[in-house]
């Protein structure tokens, strides 16, 4: 005789037609009565009860980012497959691409507004040096689907074999260094500029911020465009920059202008040694922080470094979440409502995962792994777990206690070239002889007192 055990468990869902409609535990963060908010601004609540109701397609969109590999009709199946014993709806392919288009991007764009900015955390280490809060901007390129629709809007880029491949757009965006959380995002076609989206992405930028950016950021009218709306710049510039020596200050650092716009200028120099040997490479950096007492050269290099936060993030959005994949939609509004619901998943992500770290006083929220709460959000849309919280709340929930039960290690300093252990095509293999190893690193750092 075989022992047997049942397990039962309650779900608890909209009722009716609105069932399918949830993301899971993340449905707390992007609750009903928020999606219906936008829902009614945009105007795009339904006139008659579907099977499709506006707020499910909603919901359908985002789910389809969590499942970017999955057709819509799968998706759909991740959504219901919890819930067993409802009468749900099984719409066709077509049903759901019309409910898509029916929808348009204005109410993933509204959402998107609401849900973006800093994430709240009493992790001000984290997130802030000496009072101001850290702040990153920077550029990227994703690829979308080469159908005509799309073409007339975004244009093909040519690559460097002189093939065109996908058409693009370019992505900026502005972000909170520590939690990695979006302040706010812009896309155009791919011949819009990053500067003149940053342009656009200024007006977020108040006292009190930080704001640290690349070379790419470092022309005059930008600089002055950014300095006015009352944010701080520490801004990397070329080295070989010509810039008036006004006056020096003892930590090595100089006063100078770049148009009408006094700044500080340090230059730096950073070995990199490990095993194989010493790197060293000169930086240049100008900042809007004029007094060397409150803000010390030497912080200010080592506080540059938080940069590459951006790169982070655009690596969980491009790989963690997309897998490489190319945006699905055929359309220039498809990619428009596609790609705010990228961003809101991305950015809910970021808050639970905050929520959990925040649980534990001193805990680094670079100590959350992005991965694991993406697969544990997926997992609870199957299992339409967590949709309405009980009486008894927890804060944390399966995707907190998931991430901090596979905590990542202390950051370590290593250095690593930019490319992958094994090729995903014989073709672009670049011979047996590179050195694919990680080595740890000691990083040593000279302020240069002559410009």
């Amino acid at each position: 005789m075989v022992d047997q055990i049942a397990i039962t468990r309650t779900v608890t869902v909209a009722a009716g037609v609105f069932a399918p409609g949830h993301l899971g535990e993340l449905t707390r963060l992007i609750p009903f009565d928020m999606v219906d908010e936008v829902l009614t601004v945009t105007r795009r609540v339904q006139q008659r009860e579907r099977l499709l109701p506006a707020r499910v397609v909603v919901y359908l969109i985002l789910a389809g980012c969590l499942f970017a590999g999955l057709g819509y009709c799968l998706v759909w199946q991740q959504m219901t497959a919890g819930l067993a014993g409802l009468a749900v709806a099984e719409p066709t392919s077509s049903a759901l691409r019309q409910a898509r288009q029916r929808l348009g991007p204005a109410p993933l764009r509204a959402l998107f507004d609401l849900l973006r900015g800093p994430a709240a955390t009493s992790a001000t280490q984290a997130i802030r040096w000496r009072g101001l809060l850290l702040t990153v901007i920077d550029g990227t390129i994703l690829t979308v689907a080469d159908a005509p629709a799309v073409l007339a809007r975004y244009p093909k880029q040519r690559g460097n074999h002189g093939g065109l491949g996908y058409p693009s757009l370019r992505l900026s965006a502005l972000l909170t260094c520590g939690t990695r959380s979006i302040i706010d995002a812009a896309f155009d076609p791919i011949t819009v500029g990053e500067l003149d989206q940053a342009r656009r992405l200024a007006g977020n930028l108040k006292a009190g911020m930080l704001l640290l950016a690349d070379r790419n950021y470092a022309a005059a009218d930008l600089l002055t465009t950014l300095a006015a709306t009352g944010a701080d710049l520490l801004v990397r510039c070329k080295n070989g920059r010509r810039l008036p020596v006004i006056a020096r200050h003892r930590d090595g650092s100089w006063l100078s202008t770049i148009g009408t716009l006094r700044v500080r200028v340090i230059d730096a120099r950073i070995a990199v040694k490990t095993t194989t040997g010493t790197r060293i490479n000169d930086y240049r950096l100008i900042t809007t922080l004029l007094d060397p007492g409150t803000h010390p050269a030497g912080e200010l290099i080592t506080l540059y470094h938080q940069r590459w936060e951006i790169e982070t993030a655009y690596l969980e959005l491009k790989s963690s979440i997309l897998d490489g994949r190319v945006l699905r939609a055929r359309t220039p509004d498809g990619i428009d409502q596609e790609l705010h619901a990228l961003l809101i998943v991305y950015q809910v992500l970021r808050t639970a995962m905050v929520d959990a770290t925040d649980s534990r006083p001193g805990l680094d929220p670079d100590r959350a792994s992005f991965t694991t709460a993406l697969n544990t959000a997926r997992n609870q849309v199957t299992n339409a777990a967590g949709i309405i919280a009980d009486t008894v709340i927890d804060l944390i929930g399966a995707i907190g206690h998931a991430v901090l039960n596979h905590l990542l290690p202390d950051r370590r300093i290593r250095v690593k070239a930019r490319m992958i252990k094994r090729s995903n095509s014989k073709y672009q293999a670049r011979g047996p002889n590179i050195d694919r190893r990680s080595y740890h690193a000691t990083i040593s750092i000279a302020i240069l007192t002559e410009a």
